[in-house]
């Protein structure tokens, strides 16, 4: 229920910051998501004065704007987290601003796809990858890249709830079952 509820929030300031007229960029609104998600995560402080019942809806309005005009938050965002304090859904704020990215890459086309590897990739071989993968997917593919010290060698790809194993482990899980089958 929550993801739904974190998904309506995120389609709603969406739809906000794509109004023509907007004087926000939605890649900008990411960012500044991100900043604020970040300040809440540091200061417990700030972190109770948002989430405390006893702390009413015109002192956390101020502590908002006041927090906002610091980190530099463009009036729609600050509004829009006054809407998400009120309705106690700052605990979602994380969960907004992922499906917010989410609805900001289908609409730009990008396909995100999250790469773990055994051991750091040179460039040369980050590049391959990304050539192969950029065939399979419609759209423009942003990877990011990990390190895996659970893999024995080799790589996973994630793009959306698809996995890619091409990881040793993958391969002597897959060469198991197999035995197994026939065996």
């Amino acid at each position: 229920m929550s993801l739904a509820v974190a998904n309506q929030y995120a389609k709603a300031l969406l739809e906000v910051v794509d109004k023509p007229g907007s004087k926000v960029a939605p890649e900008s609104v990411l960012e500044q998501l991100e900043t604020f998600e970040s300040a809440l995560a540091e200061s417990r402080e700030f972190r109770v004065a948002l989430l405390s019942p006893a702390v009413s809806s015109v002192q956390k309005s101020k502590v908002l704007a006041r927090v906002g005009g610091i980190l530099g938050l463009s009036p729609v965002v600050g509004n829009f987290l006054n809407v998400v304090t009120s309705h106690r859904r700052i605990p979602l704020l994380s969960q907004i601003r992922v499906q917010f990215r989410a609805h900001l890459d289908d609409q730009l086309g990008i396909v995100r796809a999250r790469i773990a590897a055994a051991r750091e990739l040179g460039a040369a071989q980050r590049s391959s990858l990304e050539s192969s993968l950029a065939s399979s997917v419609k759209g423009s593919l942003r990877c990011s890249y990990s390190v895996d010290g659970a893999l024995l060698g080799g790589v996973t790809v994630q793009i959306g709830s698809k996995v890619l194993d091409g990881s040793v482990r993958g391969q002597l899980d897959s060469l198991r079952r197999r035995l197994v089958a026939e065996g």
